[in-house]
Formats: structure tokens, C-alpha cells, sequence
């Protein structure tokens, strides 16, 4: 799926094919559709399956940025999606998490990496990748494949610079600089 509501594909005999949705909508429900159709063809997902709603802009996040996200998760049922497990869409609060921290499921980690600032994913998780056999008591069975869509509403990129002692450093980085400089190192927008 493409900017401007436009896909292409290729079908089993490798022929291209292009579709034009009438609306950003229309072309995230389809792209949705396409993630829970190749978990469905798969025969034993065993790993995270992702794929880009909308895109984003900026530079990519990789393991030691900072994201703000605001998510929905549901569990995967019936080769569908089925009841809400988590979200925080209609919340005040964002979930802050720094990838590569192993605060989050192995599979957001995985998941979210190459997302970028505006962007948003679809995401299904195998229990490997999730709550594996013990769930989490009232919200998660055991062993259940998770769906989420996630979008990054705020990045902090975290570089690390070489210096001439042969130390390495952190430096912190915004992909839109603050005018005014924000105590969390978040941009201002």
C-alpha cells in the first residue's frame, strides 16, 4: 500500500495489479485485511507479522529510541479479530516505552522497529512473541495470538556518537526541534 490511498500487488502468477481506494480509511481497512489474510495462510505463525497503514515521516526508530503510541489490542479469534484486550486510543495518557528496554512484549519490540513518527502498523503477534502459556489473568487466555494497531504519536531518537577516547556517548535527538526545550526531551508537536 502506497501514499495517496494507492496499492499494487502481484498475484500467484506474478501478474501487477494496482488499486485506487477512495479514501485513507478504505485503504487502511484493506491493509488490515491483508495482515489477518497471511496470518491465516500461514501455517504456524512464528513470528510478528506487520504491516504499514500510513507510513510516518522522519528517520526510523530503532533498539534505544523513545516512543510515545497510542495502541488497541485484541485478541485474535475465530481467524479474526476478536475482543479488545487493551487500548488507550481514548485515554489521556500515551504508553511511553524505549525500545529495547524489555518493558513492552517481545513482539512490540520487534514490531515497531523502521516505524516513524505519524506513522501506523498493524501488528499480529504469536503467544511466542506475547504472553506465551500464562497469559495474564482476565484479560489474556493463554497461548493467544494478539493483534494490535499501534501508532507513534512522539519520538526521541537516541544516537550513539564515537568520541576520540574511543568512548561511546549518548546524545538525545528530535526529528522536529522545540523552539521552547522540553524538560522530557519530546518535540514540542
Amino acid at each position: 500500500v502506497q501514499p495517496n490511498n494507492y496499492s499494487t500487488f502481484y498475484d500467484d502468477q506474478r501478474q501487477n495489479w494496482s488499486i485506487m481506494f477512495e479514501s485513507e480509511k478504505a485503504a487502511m481497512d484493506f491493509s488490515k485485511q491483508v495482515c489477518i489474510a497471511k496470518c491465516n495462510s500461514s501455517p504456524g505463525l512464528d513470528s510478528v507479522l506487520c504491516q504499514d497503514l500510513l507510513l510516518g515521516e522522519g528517520q526510523a526508530v530503532e533498539g534505544g529510541d523513545s516512543l510515545e503510541v497510542a495502541y488497541t489490542g485484541w485478541l485474535f479469534q475465530d481467524n479474526g479479530l476478536g475482543q479488545v484486550f487493551d487500548s488507550n486510543v481514548n485515554k489521556d495518557k500515551l504508553l511511553r516505552l524505549k525500545l529495547g528496554s524489555g518493558k513492552v512484549i517481545k513482539g512490540w519490540e520487534e514490531g515497531m522497529l523502521g516505524m516513524k513518527k505519524g506513522g501506523r502498523r498493524y501488528l499480529i503477534i504469536p503467544p511466542t512473541w506475547a504472553y506465551g502459556p500464562q497469559g495474564v489473568a482476565g484479560r489474556v487466555p493463554p497461548d493467544s495470538t494478539l493483534v494490535f494497531e499501534v501508532e507513534v504519536r512522539r519520538v526521541k531518537l537516541m544516537k550513539e556518537c564515537s568520541v576520540s577516547d574511543g568512548q561511546s556517548v549518548s546524545s538525545r535527538d528530535s526529528l522536529a526541534p522545540s523552539p521552547v526545550p522540553s524538560s522530557d526531551g519530546f518535540s514540542a508537536d
